[in-house]
């Protein structure tokens, strides 16, 4: 195993734009690796989990990519937005409340102040709660390489426990975005953790919902973790949900399908499998009539 002492860099670069980074990844041709708010990044470097490089590239220096935006379309953070900007930020309050709420449990304040989503979903954690979030409203994110810009769905950039299709020692998660809730739909988050407070959840579950005036769901989402080995989208539970009535007997019977078709394990530092299924069963359907709430114009 790698240790601590042969786990250092020796250069710490802050590029202005993308292409400048791109091109430092280049010349240190898979010797240097991206990095973002840098929260994980010493628990990494201590424990040997990442391979030794001789650079880091800061990313949250980038001109334009530290904000918030809005388009016609989709709301769209940049890869140096911190997950405390995104909970108080007016416009995800409103049009994407789950990835507030998501984003709002992620360690303490100071991890929050300095942590960003885009370096939530790089890691891949299957219950990254940011990723978890952004996931239940349909996320995308956008991939800056030599070979140029994309844009991709989020679901598609899972590889494995903590590892991305993202190649962070050549291509850089430049920004991620979602589309707005709209009128008739609503998001919510919900996580279960231990009562130490700072830890990862139990379960993490988001969710996003839209409805007609019948009380008819028109369309559905529903994230997971951890329940495998990448942040899970519950498909089997939101096709059970889509042309069903918004009701709490329909949201149980979703909680049952969805633990239909994924396997929770026990897990030494959590919780065992029989206490995960309980909080599924109990936890989805609330969260399901908050988002119903929210689709109705609850505040809440």
């Amino acid at each position: 195993m790698t240790t601590a002492s042969t786990n250092r860099w020796e250069h710490y670069y802050t590029p202005a734009t993308v292409a400048e980074a791109l091109e430092i990844l280049r010349r240190y041709d898979g010797r240097a690796r991206v990095v973002g708010g840098g929260t994980d990044l010493l628990v990494e470097t201590r424990r040997g989990l990442h391979r030794p490089v001789e650079a880091m590239v800061d990313v949250t220096h980038i001109e334009g990519l530290d904000v918030i935006t809005s388009d016609e379309d989709n709301i769209v953070i940049g890869c140096g937005v911190t997950h405390s900007r995104i909970v108080r930020d007016a416009r995800i309050l409103k049009y994407g409340m789950c990835l507030s709420e998501s984003c709002g449990v992620i360690g303490g304040p100071q991890v929050r102040n300095v942590g960003t989503l885009a370096g939530n979903v790089a890691h891949a954690l299957p219950a990254g709660d940011g990723t978890i979030g952004l996931l239940a409203l349909g996320g995308e994110i956008e991939v800056a390489s030599d070979d140029g810009i994309r844009w991709m769905p989020l679901q598609d950039s899972f590889k494995g426990p903590g590892k991305s299709f993202i190649d962070r020692y050549r291509q850089i998660l430049t920004r991620l975005r979602f589309r707005p809730t709209a009128a008739g739909e609503g998001s919510a988050h919900h996580r279960v953790m231990r009562p130490q407070g700072l830890c990862l959840p139990i379960i993490s579950v988001g969710v996003r919902l839209q409805i007609d005036d019948a009380n008819t769901i028109t369309d559905a989402r529903i994230s997971m973790g951890p329940v495998g080995p990448v942040p899970y989208l519950a498909e089997p539970a939101m096709e059970v949900l889509v042309g069903g009535p918004a009701t709490n007997e329909q949201f149980v019977r979703a909680a049952e399908v969805a633990l239909e078709n994924v396997e929770l394990r026990t897990s030494k530092y959590r919780a065992s499998r029989e206490y995960r299924e309980q909080m599924v069963r109990t936890y989805l359907p609330v969260i399901l009539n908050r988002a119903v709430e929210r689709a109705n114009g609850a505040a809440s």
